[in-house]
């Protein structure tokens, strides 16, 4: 299922955040949003899970304006793992994963056996099943992590969107969530701060800066040394990964003699 953002502008306080961003996400393809802390990823992820409308511009999915569906379909249809989630309430693990399945459930109703089967796999899938009776306020923060991208798993939706998914994951952990993130066949927008790990998980990649897109299209054509200087302010050599073929960037720190001396 194919989502576009088309045109989205918005504004606050007097401050443009998105100006014109336009985007298509194909149907069954992984793309990245990647730019500068304040550069409006975020705040695009917002327009398309409902949390803010965009003052001018539509978010289609399907071919369907998101905003004018009732929200039960597009929880349906959309799923999203955001920055602001939190858990305050301390559900079991088991039970937090099972709420993915309320936009397709009325009520309180039981899940059938083929939903507890799916928060089974989901859980699996996740490496978080052995914490399935642990309440999840007694988690760390990568492992509360897992669950929560398992909850949106198990709501079964056709687009995922992830906001900073890999933060609070270990290496391992990373590679696992992003590996499934290219072989689900979901349509999938993820914003991600590691342009390394960008380029290896996603089909293409849009560029924001100051609220508007720089700079689309896949990591060959996007990361490059110029681009990563001009937009993030830092000097990376561009190398060409031995086997998988995606470019990585390798950083050189740098020190800045400040004047002044140890006491």
């Amino acid at each position: 299922m194919e989502l576009t953002l088309d045109r989205l502008s918005v504004t606050a306080n007097g401050t443009t955040l998105l100006r014109e961003l336009s985007l298509d996400v194909p149907g069954g393809g992984v793309v990245g949003l990647v730019g500068p802390n304040g550069s409006g990823k975020s705040t695009a992820l917002r327009c398309v899970y409902r949390a803010l409308r965009p003052h001018t511009g539509t978010v289609r999915i399907g071919g369907d304006d998101l905003h004018a569906l009732p929200l039960r379909d597009s929880a349906r249809r959309l799923a999203a793992l955001t920055q602001e989630n939190t858990v305050d309430l301390d559900f079991t693990v088991r039970e937090l994963v099972a709420l993915g399945r309320t936009p397709h459930n009325a009520g309180n109703q039981a899940l059938s056996r083929r939903e507890r089967d799916l928060c089974e796999w989901a859980m699996e899938r996740m490496d978080v099943a052995r914490l399935a009776d642990r309440g999840v306020l007694t988690l760390s923060g990568g492992e509360r992590q897992r669950v929560l991208v398992a909850r949106a798993l198990v709501q079964e939706p056709s687009v995922l969107v992830l906001d900073e998914p890999t933060n609070h994951l270990d290496v391992r952990h990373q590679i696992q969530l992003l590996s499934l993130l290219r072989g689900s066949g979901l349509t999938v927008l993820v914003v991600l701060h590691d342009l390394n790990l960008a380029s290896a998980s996603c089909d293409r990649l849009g560029v924001l800066r100051d609220g508007r897109l720089v700079a689309a299209g896949p990591p060959t054509e996007v990361l490059t040394a110029e681009l990563v200087r001009d937009v993030f302010g830092v000097e990376a050599t561009v190398v060409t990964h031995p086997v998988t073929g995606d470019p990585q960037l390798l950083y050189a720190l740098t020190t800045h003699d400040s004047g002044r001396t140890t006491p």
